[in-house]
């Protein structure tokens, strides 16, 4: 604990990411929702290049957008998360991303794969 609304987890290796619950004014990391976010985020990204990758395909770059409703009551655990891949590229094809990111989300993302929300996506390429 570094203060009453701030922590610091470190996992085996020493690596540390910190975790901010202040209000938004004062915030100066992610809150545990937001990692979560931005953890099913992450684990999409490493699944979609390396299989876009492997298929030879150029990203020049990508974005995910990841958004989330939560229940009002306690536990205010998501409902619904929604994940909107942009990724921009010469040669990748709607079709194909639009099935990469099903692929991760349904087969490899270990999160997505943990969290028991209704989790949604959509897919954005854009040429340079």
């Amino acid at each position: 604990m570094l203060e009453d609304e701030v922590y610091e987890a470190t996992n085996a290796a020493g690596h540390t990411v910190a975790i901010d619950m202040r209000s938004a004014d004062i915030k100066q990391a992610q809150s545990p929702t937001e990692l979560l976010l931005s953890s099913l985020a992450g684990c999409g990204a490493v699944d979609i290049v390396l299989i876009l990758k492997k298929r030879k395909k150029t990203i020049t770059d990508f974005v995910i957008e990841t958004t989330g409703t939560r229940r009002d009551e306690t536990p205010r655990r998501f409902t619904d998360i929604h994940c909107k891949y942009i990724i921009t590229s010469p040669d990748v094809e709607e079709d194909e991303l639009n099935k990469v990111a099903a692929l991760s989300l349904e087969k490899y993302c270990s999160v997505a794969a943990s969290i028991s929300s209704n989790i949604t996506f959509s897919i954005e390429v854009r040429k340079p």
